[in-house]
């Protein structure tokens, strides 16, 4: 990132510990403040808290597309671009910072998400160290998605067949990694994806999505048939 080098000039930069987010500026309210200092009291507690990242990522966004990058006020047309960049790297800034918790993994995937078009190995490292620290899954659920959207699947496929719990994670995964699997036209693994289901303790659910899953698989299978 070019401009992260300028944009940490304007981190606030606690003595100990990691640190969250901007600097505020002395313009701000009182009120805005007070937000501000609970937002970040709550990521300091969990920083997998989805909501008060956003809240605080739109916070720091707004500022630093007021500021731009070099701390100066930017208000010509032609600045759009370079309010973006700022926002962007604002909330970047914001989510390195919250990475460095060690149970922290919603941050690195608000990293992978800014970078998986510009860093592509560095956004599924961040991806893998996201669901390692998320035994829950909701880590590798998000990282799924984020690679099959991104136009990979593959991708998709490797981190999901390396870090899925098919005992313990939702069965969400199942689907997201099938989708994968038919995507990037496999539906060997896709079966097979399929087929661990049957270890999920949740039968409910998976009696619920296995329909779903198994015309996919047979939509695939057919369209590879017919080629």
């Amino acid at each position: 990132m070019d401009f992260l080098p300028r944009l940490r000039r304007l981190v606030r930069r606690p003595a100990s510990g990691y640190k969250v987010g901007l600097r505020r500026p002395t313009s701000i309210g009182r009120r805005d403040s007070v937000r501000e200092d609970a937002v970040r009291i709550k990521l300091s507690e969990d920083p997998n808290d989805a909501k008060a990242f956003g809240a605080l990522a739109e916070m720091v966004r707004r500022r630093a597309a007021e500021v731009g990058t070099d701390g100066d006020p930017l208000t010509a047309p032609q600045d759009e671009m370079e309010k973006q960049r700022a926002a962007d790297l604002a909330v970047w800034s914001l989510a390195e910072e919250l990475a460095g918790h060690p149970r922290a993994w919603y941050p690195l995937i608000e990293l992978a998400r800014l970078s998986i078009h510009d860093d592509h190995e560095g956004a599924l490292r961040r991806l893998a160290t996201a669901a390692e620290r998320d035994p829950a899954g909701h880590a590798l659920v998000e990282g799924l998605q984020m690679l099959r959207d991104a136009g990979m699947p593959v991708e998709a496929l490797g981190l999901g067949v390396g870090h899925w719990r098919v005992k313990e994670q939702p069965v969400e995964i199942a689907r997201q990694l099938v989708l994968a699997a038919v995507e990037a036209d496999r539906p060997l693994d896709a079966k097979q994806h399929l087929a661990a289901l049957e270890l999920h303790p949740d039968h409910a659910a998976v009696a619920a999505l296995r329909p779903e899953l198994e015309a996919m698989v047979a939509h695939a299978e057919q369209r590879i048939a017919g080629t």
